[in-house]
């Protein structure tokens, strides 16, 4: 399943790009299982990703959790928590 990822702020930073599209693997369908899988594909991933919880996701423009099922060509964004008025 191919999708999009496209990262914000210092994920961005951490990882070294702003934007990619990977093919994952069959046995990762939630975005739970999307981010273990990116910690897995090297250290800028896993310093980017280190701190559970931390990061937040939307699919499509839509905030997710971690149980959210992802479906191809969906464009996935990660971000860290967002603060301001």
């Amino acid at each position: 399943m191919d999708v999009r990822l496209v990262y914000f702020a210092w994920v961005r930073e951490r990882i070294g790009r702003e934007a990619e599209t990977i093919t994952l693997p069959a046995n990762v369908s939630t975005i739970g299982g999307l981010l273990n899988y990116l910690q897995n594909l090297g250290e800028n991933y896993a310093y980017a990703l280190e701190a559970e919880g931390v990061v937040r996701t939307a699919i499509n423009h839509e905030h997710a959790d971690s149980d959210a099922t992802i479906q191809t060509g969906d464009e996935i964004a990660i971000f860290p928590p967002m603060t301001g008025g």
